[in-house]
């Protein structure tokens, strides 16, 4: 169902790859957007247990493609280093496919208190944040049917 790698010398391994995705801050989500047009838009993202955790506001472009349409991509980007005497980018990225998911209740208060916590490791804080903004967003889930990781040829 999904695409192998074209140049699988520089796949990264499954390890690696689930590493970028914990290490990371931004992430591009991609979803089927107005008129068929792709919507791309970059956010702020938890991994945790093996899926995608990102909050919203409860309306708005990417909310409607999410409940429209649960198929989504997710990228991060590990490194980006441009290399100009050798007319090329040292990277490392991670490129997730999957399904999303509108979290309810409890299940959503967690995502996004970790995801609070991730960026800011004040439980006190987080809780206080939480508090003054959970009635207003959404939180979804991604579960993720494919994972691939890639690497530039010149960090083989």
């Amino acid at each position: 169902m999904f695409r192998q790698m074209r140049r699988t010398k520089q796949q990264l391994s499954e390890q690696e790859t689930k590493a970028i995705l914990a290490r990371g801050s931004t992430g591009v989500l991609a979803v089927h957007g107005d008129d068929g047009y792709p919507y791309t838009v970059p956010l702020n993202y938890v991994y945790k247990d093996g899926k995608i955790y990102f909050h919203c506001a409860k309306e708005g472009h990417k909310f409607d493609a999410l409940m429209r349409d649960d198929k989504v991509s997710f990228c991060v980007i590990d490194k980006d280093q441009v290399i100009p005497d050798e007319f090329a980018t040292y990277y490392k990225s991670a490129v997730a496919f999957g399904h999303a998911r509108l979290l309810e209740g409890e299940e959503a208060a967690k995502a996004v208190y970790d995801l609070g916590y991730k960026y800011n490791p004040d439980p006190g804080k987080v809780r206080a944040e939480l508090a003054k903004d959970l009635p207003r967003v959404a939180c979804f889930e991604i579960a993720i049917d494919h994972l691939t990781g890639k690497q530039a040829k010149g960090l083989l």
